[in-house]
């Protein structure tokens, strides 16, 4: 098995029942969907240029389980590809649908969780099962100098794929440690909710970025 077969799992994964089955009653009822899980957004110039992923949560409903891009369709990416477009770590014009010719920089976008969860809410044990990808997707990049998750659900399973102790890093936006050979940064997750409650402010998570591509320049 290849490394990138243990990174990406099959459009029918049947590792999370729950999941699987939400996703096939979407089948059902938007055929026109990609309703899969959803496979981590590359560069166009390979594994080997990214030296940043950024791990999100989960797929949106009608944002990435309906395109089949990373926080493509919804209003997360609008304020994250924004930034990654101000930053130099995505080039094009950002149009919430996966034709849009936008490219990512040096940077490569992924999830915990694959697979949509209903009401955007995965349970532990499938956020266990989803680190099995998680792991082997942090391994595909020889190169990657930096990690950024976006909320605490994300961050603490990332540690764990990184080998820490999720007592050993606590969530705080704006966190920036060492951990299993790469810089784990943390945000606030940019959805809507987040900011309709300002809890993350459009300078808040700018500044975040502002620290990851100083870093990167190193």
């Amino acid at each position: 098995m290849t490394a990138l077969s243990q990174a990406e799992p099959g459009r029918d994964c049947p590792l999370c029942p729950r999941l699987h089955d939400f996703i096939a009653q979407w089948r059902q009822r938007e055929p026109s969907w990609f309703n899969a899980p959803v496979p981590t957004f590359l560069p166009p110039q390979g594994e080997d240029s990214v030296q940043l992923l950024i791990v999100g949560l989960a797929p949106g409903l009608r944002g990435a389980n309906r395109t089949g891009r990373p926080f493509t369709g919804d209003y997360a990416g609008d304020l994250l590809y924004s930034t990654l477009i101000a930053h130099g770590l995505a080039r094009g014009e950002f149009k919430a649908r996966p034709d849009d010719g936008l490219e990512l920089v040096g940077t490569a976008i992924t999830n915990a969780v694959r697979c949509v969860p209903p009401e955007n809410k995965p349970v532990g044990a499938e956020i266990s099962t989803c680190r099995s990808f998680l792991v082997p997707t942090i391994a595909r990049f020889p190169k990657l100098r930096a990690v950024l998750a976006l909320g605490s659900i994300a961050h603490q399973s990332t540690v764990r794929a990184l080998g820490g102790r999720v007592a050993a890093y606590p969530f705080k936006h704006g966190g920036q440690l060492p951990a299993g050979g790469v810089t784990l940064f943390s945000s606030y997750h940019c959805s809507r909710y987040n900011t309709n409650t300002g809890v993350l402010t459009e300078a808040m998570f700018v500044s975040v970025f502002s620290e990851i591509a100083a870093f990167l320049q190193k």
